[in-house]
Parts: structure tokens; C-alpha cells; sequence
């Protein structure tokens, strides 16, 4: 993207590109990088709407270049690695798609996006290396001291032990968080925070 060439005019131009190809991308299943200019959450958010709403494509990431960023994701990684006792724990690679559901009696790492109509539910706690777009319930056995972590994370319900987070809330603090988000108890309620500082 020509970091020369104001906003606007770059939106009417790459909607203009999107149309013309819509028919090809139609239903595609695409992760997407920004290169050539800075830009902000909103305009992300703008390009991104823009791109689905034009062409049909199911956005189900965004790849960072961002050298900081990838270093965070590492870290949720290598957090949870630590957090699972050798024994304790499971791994699952790959996105759950709707209808799919999968449960742990501890804790457990997602390898790929949880789409929405997808539950992951697990009494221990729940990391997701990609989107968080479906249902998660940490600490289902009543353990409210479960933590749910995703890189994005735009759930349609998210429980952690017997309290559940209100979407609307959700979702209005996970914008503005840039990056990976924690969601855990705090007091009476479930909070949405950054997992780095």
C-alpha cells in the first residue's frame, strides 16, 4: 500500500480491485498482511470489512510482521507450554469449525482459530493461537481462577468457572487492545486485558 496516497483514495482503489475479482475470491477462506504503510486499528478494521464485504473472502487471520508482535505470540506459546504440567494438558492443531466442540478435563492449547458455532470447554484454562470467534468456557469445573488467552478474541459467549462475561463488554475492551488479550475473573466480573505490556 503507497504510503503516499491518502486513505480514502486507497480504499476506493483496492474496493475497485476486490470487485473486479470478487467472483474468483468468492467464499475463499484467506489470511491477510498489510505491507508498504502504517495503520492504525481502525483502518485495519476498514480494510478488513472492506475486503469481506467486497470479494466474499472469510478473513480468518492477520499475519503480523511486526517483529515485537511475533515475539508475544511466541511467549502465549511458551506460557502455556509452562503452565501444562507434563501430564496435565492437550494440544490441538488445527481451527474448529461450527458444530465442532472440544473438551479437556485440564487445560488446553488451540493451535488454530475457534470459528463462531465452535465451543472449546475445559476446566483448566484455555489458549488460543489464532481467533477466538465461537464459545469458550475455562475452569468449566467452577475454578474461577482460569484464564482464557487469544490473539483476537471476539467470542460469542466466553465463560471462565460459573460467571459469564458480557459480550458487548467483550468486545468493546478487546478493541483497544492491540495483540494478544487475557480474559480472567477480576472481582465481579470477567475482564478483557493485554497479555503483554
Amino acid at each position: 500500500m503507497d504510503p503516499e496516497i491518502p486513505f480514502e483514495a486507497l480504499l476506493e482503489h483496492m474496493q475497485d480491485r476486490f470487485q473486479n475479482s470478487a467472483r474468483f475470491f468468492q467464499g475463499a477462506q484467506m489470511a491477510v498482511s498489510f505491507h508498504g504503510r502504517s495503520l492504525n486499528y481502525t483502518q485495519e478494521q476498514m480494510i478488513l470489512s472492506l475486503i469481506s464485504d467486497t470479494a466474499g473472502i472469510d478473513i480468518v487471520c492477520v499475519i503480523d510482521e511486526d517483529s515485537e508482535h511475533e515475539l508475544a505470540y511466541k511467549r502465549i506459546v511458551e506460557k502455556a507450554a509452562a503452565d501444562l504440567p507434563e501430564r496435565e494438558g492437550q494440544f490441538y492443531k488445527g481451527t474448529l469449525g461450527k458444530r465442532q466442540v472440544i473438551e479437556s478435563d485440564s487445560s488446553i492449547v488451540i493451535l488454530g482459530n475457534v470459528e463462531p458455532g465452535a465451543a472449546v470447554i475445559a476446566k483448566g484454562n484455555i489458549v488460543v493461537v489464532g481467533a477466538l470467534r465461537g464459545n469458550a468456557h475455562a475452569g468449566a469445573a467452577g475454578n474461577r481462577d482460569a484464564y482464557i488467552v487469544a490473539l483476537s478474541m471476539r467470542p460469542r459467549v466466553l465463560r471462565i468457572g460459573d460467571m459469564e462475561a458480557k459480550r458487548q463488554e467483550v468486545y468493546q475492551e478487546g478493541l483497544a487492545i492491540r495483540g494478544p488479550k487475557l480474559a480472567s475473573v477480576e472481582g465481579i466480573r470477567i475482564r478483557v486485558i493485554p497479555l503483554v505490556n
